[in-house]
């Protein structure tokens, strides 16, 4: 059974930084990606970075770029995001999720991504 559990968030002040963590189990094959998407209240869940487990591609959100970092340890299944410059905005609950993926680029569209983990909570503060 495949299982998603996110560690790492907490709070932080402003300009801050936290490393997330995304362990993964009960996959088979090479082929799947690994995405971080955050939901802020009352807003849509977005994509912030993506990463292929089997290759190095990895995209980022634009509103990240510069200050987001994914990265992977495929001996420990886990995948890293890591959050510097932290900024009140970046407030949300920070999920990954996979997908099968045969593709080139990791996509950071919601809808293409089947499995979820529960989340885990950023508060950044000013």
């Amino acid at each position: 059974q495949l299982q998603l559990v996110e560690s790492g968030g907490g709070l932080v002040q402003s300009g801050g930084s936290l490393r997330l963590s995304c362990a993964a189990s009960g996959f088979t094959g090479d082929y799947y990606i690994i995405g971080w998407f955050r939901q802020a209240p009352g807003k849509e869940r977005e994509g912030v970075s993506c990463i292929s487990v089997n290759r190095s591609n990895t995209n980022y959100a634009d509103s990240v770029k510069g200050r987001v970092t994914i990265s992977r340890d495929n001996a420990k299944n886990t995948v890293y995001l890591q959050l510097s410059s932290l900024k009140p905005e970046d407030t949300a609950v920070y999920y990954c999720a996979s997908s099968v993926w045969y593709g080139s680029a990791c996509p950071l569209r919601r809808i293409l991504y089947q499995h979820w983990g529960q989340g885990t909570q950023v508060t950044v503060s000013s």
